[in-house]
């Protein structure tokens, strides 16, 4: 390995490096949807037999799985939960490699299958030391890609179940490089929310536009304005993104035909409750009133998807300094730049404490590395023992033995 490590969570995990790697091929060759992950929710249990857990837990959120360890002693009453999430992409994959994705039009184009794989090796180590006083909950999650997996085991009793005091989640991170984890004491992702706009206007003959009310005129209206709501709505301190990303409106092949009505499709992209609340506000006000100044009507609809994903500060102090006994300060970012991306990890944090951490896993200098949900993309194996050790060394620093 390039990067250097030490822990003896690390040293330990090393040793079955060879092991992570052939799980996490095997599972990126047989990618699953959202809620389908049939066949890796049983690899995973059939790993977690074979590492001693002391209790698995299956179907909580239809396919998740939660494994629970104890630790030498567990007086403390401490309960730390370490979550990994575990479904693929609708993406066909160009890579060539050998483990390569045996499903048609389904990829691990995010690094689900590296992930599964780090908490199955921290969840052998942690199995044969048990160096904690507490209780490790492993959560395997489904559905993290579009699905609200994580509302869907918390839904399904995840929490009440088993009531951990904080949890930790982690993303691999083609920007940085392999030894290298980086994190803040607030957002980390953004909130991901859906809009729609439905405009009405009147159809007709493209020959007498003066007979119609045109739906794509004043789509192409709100286009513009709505770019306006970000410059001239939003404080500048606070970061916000509004991408109309599609646009449907009568037939390609009628030149001459008005459509009646047009379609607006896109996401809005916020840190902040109340910039959230801002912006759903004005979308309703804006194209409202500038499809009734052409004479048409427009609708938004708008469905809040995934909150923001916030670190909470003791919790991300605390991931930070593990962090560092890991790999040395020199090589923990402490605070990274938020993402507008988002991640369903949110849900967990906005009901427990917890941090959410990035895992640097790109070239040597962390650039030029193939970017997530890319047809080429490939989880990197060199930092599948760092991983692993980071998730363990959460928990046996959460939940230290006494002397």
């Amino acid at each position: 390995m390039k990067y250097t490590a030490s822990s003896r969570a690390f040293a330990h995990i090393a040793a079955f490096h060879p092991e992570l790697t052939a799980l996490r091929r095997d599972l990126h060759a047989h990618p699953e949807l959202g809620f389908e992950e049939v066949y890796t929710a049983g690899r995973v249990q059939q790993a977690l037999k074979v590492c001693g857990v002391d209790a698995i837990h299956t179907g909580i959120g239809k396919t998740g799985v939660v494994a629970v360890i104890q630790g030498k002693r567990h007086s403390s009453g401490r309960m730390i939960g370490l979550r990994a999430d575990m479904d693929a992409l609708p993406m066909t994959e160009h890579n060539d490699f050998a483990w390569k994705s045996a499903q048609p039009g389904l990829m691990h184009g995010c690094g689900h299958d590296g992930h599964t794989a780090m908490l199955v090796g921290a969840a052998r180590y942690l199995a044969e030391t048990r160096n904690f006083d507490g209780t490790a909950v492993l959560i395997f999650q489904p559905g993290e890609e579009g699905y609200a997996g994580a509302q869907a085991m918390i839904d399904d009793g995840l929490f009440a179940r088993f009531p951990v005091q904080s949890v930790f989640g982690m993303h691999n991170w083609p920007a940085m490089r392999p030894g290298t984890i980086g994190l803040n004491t607030g957002p980390m992702m953004a909130a991901a929310d859906r809009i729609s706009i439905e405009i009405t206007g009147k159809g007709g003959h493209g020959a007498h536009p003066y007979q119609t009310v045109d739906p794509v005129l004043v789509a192409g209206h709100i286009i513009t304005a709505v770019q306006s709501i970000v410059s001239r709505n939003v404080k500048p301190v606070d970061s916000a993104v509004i991408s109309l990303c599609a646009m449907q409106a009568g037939d390609l092949g009628a030149m001459s035909v008005v459509a009646g009505s047009a379609t607006l499709v896109g996401t809005v992209r916020t840190f902040r409750t109340e910039v959230q609340a801002l912006i759903e506000c004005r979308l309703h006000e804006l194209c409202s009133s500038v499809a009734q100044a052409f004479g048409a009507s427009a609708t938004v609809t708008y469905q809040r998807m995934y909150p923001a994903t916030v670190n909470t500060t003791l919790e991300a102090r605390f991931a930070g300094d593990v962090a560092e006994s890991l790999v040395g300060a020199a090589n923990v970012v402490r605070d990274l730049e938020p993402s507008m991306g988002a991640e369903d990890f949110s849900f967990m944090l906005r009901v427990k404490p917890g941090a959410y951490l990035r895992l640097g896993q790109g070239t040597e200098n962390g650039m030029g590395s193939c970017h997530l949900h890319n047809n080429r993309y490939d989880f990197n194996d060199e930092v599948l023992p760092l991983g692993a050790a980071l998730h363990a060394s959460l928990a046996e620093q959460a939940m230290p033995l006494s002397d």
